[in-house]
């Protein structure tokens, strides 16, 4: 009995294991955002290039709850590259279905987004060598108000990866 009971946790640990690497993954961090996400609050994600050479595909990674009360989802998100150029883009992400219900993966009220980031229309090299920095913000506003939500709620975490592409 023994010997089965030994067995059978060598074979969960082991598809535990073989799950859980991700081979596609060269950089994938998340930052925990307390209770609401403020709008002047801008999460930070520093890394150095993985390869020139290379091509890429580059996410941001958002997990919500159902205290998220928009259907999308406008961020924006700059790149700062080693030396010192800045690209700044304002990106709009649908966040749920037409009949409310959240989009993303997860069994319960949390939801985890992978959003397209860089790489989708054509491959993203990263031209040059050192250190980047991605900088997340939201830029929500409710219909008809100029100001935008001064604290967004239901955000939980806000994450950034990068992968190598697909061949």
């Amino acid at each position: 009995m023994l010997r089965k009971v030994n067995g059978l946790f060598l074979v969960i640990i082991s598809c535990f294991l073989f799950t859980s690497c991700d081979s596609d993954a060269v950089f994938d961090t998340y930052k925990s955002v307390p209770d609401q996400w403020h709008k002047d609050s801008v999460a930070s994600f520093k890394f150095k290039a993985p390869d020139t050479l290379k091509n890429y595909n580059l996410y941001v990674n958002l997990r919500n709850t159902n205290a998220y009360k928009f259907s999308n989802l406008f961020l924006i998100v700059d790149i700062d590259y080693p030396n010192g150029k800045v690209v700044k883009d304002t990106l709009e992400y649908k966040m749920a279905a037409p009949n409310g219900e959240l989009l993303g993966t997860g069994f319960s009220d949390l939801k985890e987004n992978k959003l397209w980031f860089r790489g989708f229309n054509q491959p993203f090299k990263f031209s040059e060598e050192g250190e980047y920095t991605v900088n997340i913000q939201h830029a929500m506003r409710n219909n008809g108000v100029v100001n935008g939500v001064e604290n967004l709620q239901g955000i939980t975490d806000i994450g950034f990866r990068v992968e190598q592409a697909q061949k």
